[in-house]
């Protein structure tokens, strides 16, 4: 049996107390409010993938750019593993395009965002690029009776954030 694996990336871009947001028409699918990024092209590196897509929809090229976790949906009735690879970059250089592919571009205060509209996956994840470490969270889905079948959430703080 043959499993399908598909990697992306997803990249928040902070400048101080603002984030960078693409708010992202029906079209496009994941309506809503989101974070740049994308499919990771063979053979680059995630994290290449990641700084090619913040370029590619943003016109940004960033700089500071942190892993801090993965989040991946497994739908076994289709033999999938759907796998993105989160990072927090928080320097950059260049202009916003003018006409950005995957929809407008918007600064917004990092408290505001989860008054925007957005995925519910994007609201589970939005915290966690701004906490000390790294997240993984794992579901495993059955799409065809709309359930979860399995969820593995962890996170996993720096040893220099640990008070003894």
């Amino acid at each position: 049996m043959s499993i399908t694996y598909k990697m992306y990336t997803m990249c928040m871009v902070q400048d101080k107390d603002k984030v960078l947001l693409i708010n992202r028409p029906d079209k496009m699918g994941f309506p809503g409010y989101i974070a740049p990024g994308g499919k990771v092209d063979f053979p680059e590196s995630i994290v290449n993938g990641a700084i090619r897509e913040v370029r590619e929809e943003t016109g940004l090229i960033v700089k500071d750019i942190v892993y801090k976790g993965l989040e991946e949906f497994c739908d076994p009735s289709k033999q999938l593993r759907y796998m993105v690879f989160n990072y927090l970059a928080t320097s950059f250089e260049g202009q916003l395009l003018e006409n950005p592919p995957e929809g407008e571009l918007l600064w917004v205060n990092k408290e505001d965002a989860l008054k925007l509209p957005m995925q519910d996956w994007f609201v589970r994840r939005f915290p966690l690029f701004f906490e000390d470490g790294t997240f993984e969270l794992s579901y495993v889905w059955d799409e065809n009776r709309d359930q979860t079948l399995d969820k593995t959430e962890r996170q996993y703080r720096s040893k220099s954030s640990i008070s003894l």
